[in-house]
């Protein structure tokens, strides 16, 4: 089969390759997916990289990375399930969070695949899965928004983001997004109250919030308890400042020690890949509440090109790989 693979840690023009490599073995519990389009995330990076350092004694590889193969989020057809796996079934279209994405075909553990939406295509349900779960658990577990709450929502237009306006908006939030000028159409049509330029104007601009979702920028958090109410709660999701040891997750280390001592909750997000989530996403995106925001497909080869194009911060919404 066709993979997108890497021998070393790197950026994406550097160390990733077309190649004709073997099928994945599947374990007892996995699946092997027939993959027809797998989404770009940040995640796809950090492995890629190795960065910032810690990653690479989570499993990933000290020296090289462990897996050749890249990409996570897919989306195609169970082509053969281990033993040990009752559901999903051979022929089924199913969506979710797999392991070498960028293939022809990959492997996936049974309990991060759920049905693919029926109303998506299978680019648009890869472009879902990592990023919109992220969304999801923060606005529901770590938010927990709840309706007439305003909500601001920062870095509003990335893959994570434009999935957080829209699932924050079905929970019945006020709805602040904060993004660079070229995307403040996106986010306005994404359901979005109201738009922060931030070129232009401060995150205090709007007032306080009652949750804040912190998915890029890296402001401080003396910055961003400014914005939050007295009573109000900070999420942080994501955050890139290029350190190589810490990479931004000093943030995430910091906030919920702080939180001991004042009256705001801060804590940072640690997203959970499961099929019950897929889910519940699945019903969000069937009633018609939540729709990928894709900018663009890339064919296999262009791969590099495409990370590359997310590493920059241009994308506006997700961009999928189609196989």
């Amino acid at each position: 089969m066709r993979a997108i693979v890497q021998d070393e840690y790197g950026e994406a023009q550097d160390v990733l390759r077309l190649e004709q490599v073997a099928r994945p073995q599947i374990a007892d519990d996995e699946v092997l997916v027939r993959v027809h389009a797998a989404g770009v995330d940040r995640g796809v990076w950090h492995i890629m990289t190795g960065l910032p350092y810690p990653i690479r004694v989570m499993g990933y590889g000290f020296r090289v990375p462990k897996d050749r193969a890249r990409g996570r989020e897919v989306a195609g057809v169970v082509e053969a399930v281990g033993k040990d796996v009752t559901t999903p079934a051979p022929g089924e279209e199913v969506y979710g969070i797999g392991e070498g994405g960028f293939a022809e075909f990959c492997r996936a553990r049974a309990d991060k695949l759920a049905p693919k939406p029926t109303n998506l295509t299978f680019e648009q349900a890869a472009a879902a899965p990592v990023s919109a779960l992220t969304a999801l658990q923060a606005v529901r577990d770590g938010g927990r928004v709840r309706s007439r709450q305003s909500v601001l929502i920062i870095g509003a237009s990335g893959g994570v983001g434009t999935f957080a306006v829209q699932i924050a908006k079905a929970f019945g939030a006020e709805v602040t997004g904060v993004c660079s000028t070229a995307k403040v159409d996106l986010v306005r049509s994404l359901g979005a109250d109201h738009v922060i330029d931030y070129t232009r104007d401060d995150i205090t601009s709007g007032g306080r919030y009652d949750v804040i979702l912190d998915i890029g920028g890296h402001r401080s958090l003396t910055h961003l308890r400014r914005a939050l109410a007295p009573a109000g709660t900070l999420v942080i999701v994501g955050s890139e400042t290029g350190g190589r040891w810490l990479g931004g997750f000093d943030r995430s280390l910091r906030a919920p020690l702080l939180s001991l001592f004042v009256g705001q909750k801060l804590t940072a997000l640690t997203n959970s890949e499961n099929a019950k989530d897929l889910v519940a996403l699945t019903e969000l995106i069937e009633s018609g509440k939540v729709t990928p925001a894709i900018e663009r497909t890339y064919p296999l080869a262009e791969t590099p090109t495409a990370i590359q194009h997310m590493v920059e911060g241009n994308a506006r919404g997700k961009l999928v790989i189609t196989i």
